[in-house]
């Protein structure tokens, strides 16, 4: 049975724990990153599980892709912050990088689906 919603795709769940956890560890970096690596963390992991609920409403199958591929772009963007925040003795991020590769998996396996989908039409 389909998702009939977005909050039932388990991809868009563990994203969403993603971003309930870059919130968690970057309230602790210093005061001076707050419109630096705080912020651009922050964007960066909302972005990730909002393109998913976007492109789950998206109707042409190619703009869900265009979605999804957002979403990948900045999963690999965050992936950079939280190497960045490791070497920069801010965070211990290995949990949380494990985490993004699991919901980056899931993500391109589910783009995946979507482009087959799209040959198909």
């Amino acid at each position: 049975m389909p998702a009939r919603g977005f909050r039932e795709l388990v991809v868009w769940q563990k994203a969403h724990q993603v971003v309930l956890s870059v919130y968690s560890v970057t309230a602790d970096f210093p005061r001076d990153e707050l419109y630096g690596l705080t912020s651009q963390m922050r964007r960066a992991a909302v972005s990730i599980p909002a393109n998913i609920a976007e492109g789950f409403r998206r109707r042409g199958r190619k703009d869900k892709a265009r979605s999804y591929n957002i979403g990948q772009a900045s999963l690999e963007e965050l992936r950079y912050y939280l190497i960045l925040s490791q070497d920069l003795g801010y965070a211990q991020t290995a949990d949380m990088e494990a985490n993004l590769d699991e919901v980056g998996r899931m993500l391109d396996a589910y783009m995946q689906r979507v482009l087959v989908s799209c040959e198909e039409e």
